[in-house]
């Protein structure tokens, strides 16, 4: 079990645990810290901070972006209460998910799938309704076998349901994090699907434009992908993260701190983040 998962979920997105229960779990397992970086919305933050008691939270989002190649998601870290313009943009990008979530719909209703908007809204649980309450639903309903057949057959590019995300290009993700005072960090660089070369040029790309660090270890890295990531911070003088992506019932095969084999994540890692921090005079509560 790691010390800190600076990389989780609540219903506020796409989560299965409230945001005060993700807190109370990983206070029963022990954790240190965790972030709640949550899709494309804050809503969470307050009440997860509210009922931490033993565990460090740290206000976070999750921020989808255009990528030509794979999939790219930019974390942002330390959050104020008292934001600037990032509560605009991301009611803006809420706005954008809602009609997204009504074409979805509607393709899935054209091929024959019997689902109404309120029941996605009782899946999300007073949250954001995301793909994975559709592909929630689309197993009860007896359309695919489990959730990974649900977005292979009916939710992923190329399938019937789905429709496009609308996503900030990269520079725009970072640009509104750092004007925030977040620490920006990459997740998941395996998802962007690039070799070495192409990725020490995407990653030299976004450092110009502003991100502080790479989420290192994740659960679904390889070794030989971790070195990589290892090996890129310590030539860009970049900060390491780690985080399992946890979404809880969504995604059951990843554990709180763990990931699906074990999650390295020691709380020095935050320590260096807080340092950095402190550095360039932001806060780190």
């Amino acid at each position: 079990m790691a010390e800190i998962d600076l990389h989780t979920h609540s219903t506020a997105s796409d989560g299965s645990l409230s945001p005060a229960d993700l807190v109370r779990h990983a206070e029963a397992l022990g954790l240190r810290a965790i972030a709640l970086t949550d899709h494309d919305t804050i809503a969470g933050l307050d009440e997860a901070a509210q009922a931490a008691c033993k565990v460090e939270v740290i206000r976070g989002c999750e921020l989808s972006v255009s990528f030509p190649h794979g999939s790219m998601h930019i974390l942002g870290l330390w959050l104020p209460r008292q934001m600037r313009s990032l509560p605009a943009l991301l009611h803006d990008l809420a706005a954008k998910r809602a009609q997204r979530n009504l074409v979805i719909l509607h393709n899935l209703q054209r091929h024959g799938v019997a689902i109404e908007a309120s029941e996605l809204e009782a899946f999300a649980a007073g949250g954001v309704v995301g793909r994975p309450h559709f592909a929630q639903l689309l197993v009860q309903k007896g359309h695919a076998a489990n959730l990974t057949e649900a977005f292979q057959r009916w939710l992923r590019p190329g399938t019937p349901g789905y429709a496009p995300k609308a996503k900030l290009l990269p520079h725009q993700a970072i640009s509104a994090l750092k004007a925030e005072g977040a620490t920006v960090i990459l997740a998941h660089p395996s998802t962007l699907l690039l070799d070495p070369p192409a990725l020490e040029t995407t990653v030299r790309e976004l450092q110009a434009a502003g991100l502080d660090g790479i989420e290192v270890f994740y659960p679904l890295h390889t070794a030989e992908q971790t070195r990589l990531y290892q090996e890129l911070c310590e030539h860009f003088g970049l900060l390491m993260s780690a985080g399992s992506d946890f979404h809880g019932d969504a995604k059951p095969s990843i554990a709180l701190g763990r990931g699906k084999t074990g999650l390295y994540g020691p709380y020095t890692l935050v320590e260096r983040m807080k340092a950095a921090r402190a550095h360039l005079g932001l806060p780190v509560d």
